[in-house]
């Protein structure tokens, strides 16, 4: 069906006047909780290498640490820079947010897997110190192997990605239904 001008006659939509019917927002609270748990999981894993480096005793020097530890705490430092840098994208509505929040999220994994092999430890002794929660130390680590999940997930999400995807469309411009573009008036 054509138009008086030969165009194709637009159809009316659920908005009227041919134009679709405006994007509904996505809601954005999967997201805002993987920022919130990425901010815990960041603080959470810079305070492992903070507190390690302040134990260290005056005549012993970073250098004298075997490189699988360092390695370790590499990856905490690594890993917190990106989840805070990830959560406070995501507030600003980024994808690469959840990226970092992902990459993070995977790098604490990696060190939580790798601590007790460079500190000569087996698994199961490692984790029974963890949750026996004598130190302050043991409960950060607690709460990191908590949170680091949920984040993964809620980064990960469909939602999340949808609501951190989402632009408005721009405005359209109100056009009477008899003028064709290019036509007198445009």
């Amino acid at each position: 069906m054509t138009g008086p001008y030969g165009y194709p006659a637009q159809q009316p939509g659920p908005a009227g006047f041919g134009y679709p019917a405006p994007q509904t927002r996505p809601t954005g609270a999967t997201a805002i909780i993987a920022a919130l748990l990425g901010l815990v999981a960041a603080g959470a894993a810079g305070y492992i290498p903070v507190y390690f480096f302040l134990r260290l005793s005056s005549g012993f020097s970073i250098d004298d640490l075997p490189g699988l530890v360092l390695t370790v705490l590499g990856l905490y430092l690594m890993a917190g820079l990106l989840l805070l840098i990830g959560a406070l994208s995501a507030f600003f509505r980024s994808v690469a947010g959840a990226v970092l929040l992902v990459l993070g999220s995977l790098m604490v994994i990696a060190a939580v897997l790798m601590e007790p092999v460079a500190f000569n430890g087996t698994y199961s002794l490692y984790f029974r110190m963890q949750f026996e929660f004598r130190t302050f130390v043991a409960i950060v680590r607690v709460v990191l192997f908590a949170v680091v999940p949920l984040t993964l997930i809620f980064a990960i999400i469909p939602p999340t990605l949808k609501y951190l995807r989402w632009r408005p469309s721009p405005a359209q411009p109100y056009r009477p239904r008899d003028q064709v573009p290019g036509q007198g008036g445009w």
